[in-house]
C-alpha cells in the first residue's frame, strides 16, 4: 500500500524562470509599501504613542464581560480603546491613545478615564467590579518602545546576515538578509495599507516572521551547498530549482500547518490578536516566497557556482599531485 506524498518523488518545477518577473514584482511591492508608509503611515498604538490604562477586576464573575465593555465604550465616543483580558479571565485592561498633541492628549485622556471608569463602576456594580488602578504612558516612554523596537528588527537582520555568513558564504548571507528585508518590507506596507493597530505584539510577529523565513531559507541553502559538491558540472539556475524542488515537501508541510493554525486564529479569534495573526499568516506567505525567489536569484547575480567555493590549487599542491602521479606511473 503506497501512502499520498503532499510532493511527488520525481517532481521538477523551473521555479527560477520566473525569477525575472518575480523580482519586478517584488521590486514594486517595496516601492510601494515605503511609499505607503512615508504617506499614510503607520496606525501606532498605545505602546507608541502614549495614553492611560485602566485596569479593572469583576470579583463576582468568573470572565469578564469583554463583548459587552466594548459595545459600552464604544457607545461613549471617546475614540478607540484596546480592551482585552490581563492576566486572570476576571481582569481586564483598557488602554486609550493620546491625541497627536501631548498635552492636549493627555487631559483628553483623563476626561476619558473618568467617563469609563464611572460608567464600569455604575453599570457593572452587580458583578463586583473594582478600579484596580489608572496608569499613564507618556509620549516620551513610547518614543523610547518605538525606537527600541526598531533596533531590536535591525540588530535581529544583522546577526542573522552575520550568522548565515560564518555558517555558509558570504553571498549566502546576502541572499538571506535580502529576502529578510523584502519580508519585513511588505509587512510594514501592509499595516499602512489596512491601518491595523501597530503595537508591539506587532513587532513580536515581526521577529517571528524574520525567524520563519530564515529557517525555510537555511534549508534551502544548506540543500543548495551540498548539492554544489555533489553537482560540479550543473548548471546553477539547474541547481538551485533542484534544490527548491528537494527541500519542497518540508516546506509545504511547515507552511500549511502554520496556515491552518493562523487562519483559525484570524477567522475565530478574538479582536485583540487579530493584528498579530494577521501579520503571521501574511508572513508564512511572503517567507515562503522570499525564500525562493529572493534568495536563491540572489546566489545567481553574486556569480555562484559550483567551483565558487573550490580552495585554488597552490604549488605544492600541485607538486603533491604530480608525485602521486608518478609513484602511481611507477608500478607495476
Amino acid at each position: 500500500m503506497k501512502l499520498m506524498k503532499l510532493v511527488p518523488d520525481n517532481t521538477n518545477i523551473k521555479f527560477l524562470k520566473w525569477r525575472h518577473v518575480a523580482l519586478g514584482i517584488s521590486t514594486l511591492m517595496i516601492i510601494a509599501s515605503i511609499v505607503l508608509v512615508a504617506t499614510r503611515g503607520l496606525n501606532f498604538g498605545v505602546d507608541f504613542v502614549g495614553g492611560q490604562m485602566i485596569q479593572a477586576t469583576f470579583e463576582k464573575v468568573e470572565e469578564a464581560p469583554i463583548e459587552e465593555l466594548r459595545t459600552d465604550i464604544a457607545a461613549l465616543n471617546l475614540g478607540d480603546a484596546n480592551i482585552q483580558r490581563f492576566g486572570d479571565p476576571n481582569v481586564v485592561s483598557i488602554r486609550m491613545r493620546l491625541s497627536a498633541d501631548e498635552g492636549d492628549g493627555l487631559q483628553e485622556a483623563d476626561t476619558a478615564t473618568i467617563q469609563i471608569t464611572n460608567m464600569i463602576e455604575e453599570k457593572y456594580a452587580d458583578q463586583g467590579v473594582r478600579i484596580d488602578g489608572v496608569d499613564a504612558v507618556s509620549g516620551k516612554v513610547s518614543e523610547e518602545l518605538l525606537s527600541t523596537g526598531i533596533y531590536s528588527l535591525i540588530f535581529a537582520l544583522l546577526a542573522i546576515s552575520v550568522y548565515i555568513w560564518f555558517r555558509f558564504e558570504w553571498q549566502f548571507g546576502v541572499g538571506a538578509l535580502f529576502a529578510l528585508f523584502h519580508d519585513v518590507a511588505l509587512t510594514f506596507g501592509f499595516f499602512a495599507l489596512t491601518q491595523l493597530e501597530f503595537n508591539l505584539n506587532i513587532i513580536a510577529a515581526l521577529l517571528t516572521i524574520i525567524g520563519y523565513s530564515l529557517n525555510d531559507t537555511i534549508v534551502v541553502f544548506d540543500r543548495v551547498r551540498e548539492n554544489l559538491r555533489k553537482y560540479r558540472k550543473m548548471d546553477i539556475v539547474s541547481l538551485l530549482d533542484l534544490s527548491t524542488n528537494e527541500t519542497l515537501a518540508r516546506t509545504i508541510m511547515t507552511s500549511l500547518t502554520m496556515v491552518i493554525a493562523l487562519a483559525a486564529l484570524v477567522t475565530l479569534g478574538p479582536d485583540t490578536i487579530f493584528g498579530f495573526t494577521a501579520a503571521m499568516l501574511l508572513g508564512i506567505f511572503i517567507g515562503t516566497y522570499s525564500s525562493i525567489y529572493m534568495a536563491n536569484p540572489v546566489l545567481i547575480w553574486l556569480g555562484v557556482g559550483p567551483d565558487s567555493f573550490i580552495p585554488p590549487t597552490t604549488d605544492a599542491d600541485r607538486q603533491v599531485q604530480s608525485m602521486n602521479e608518478g609513484f602511481d606511473g611507477a608500478q607495476p
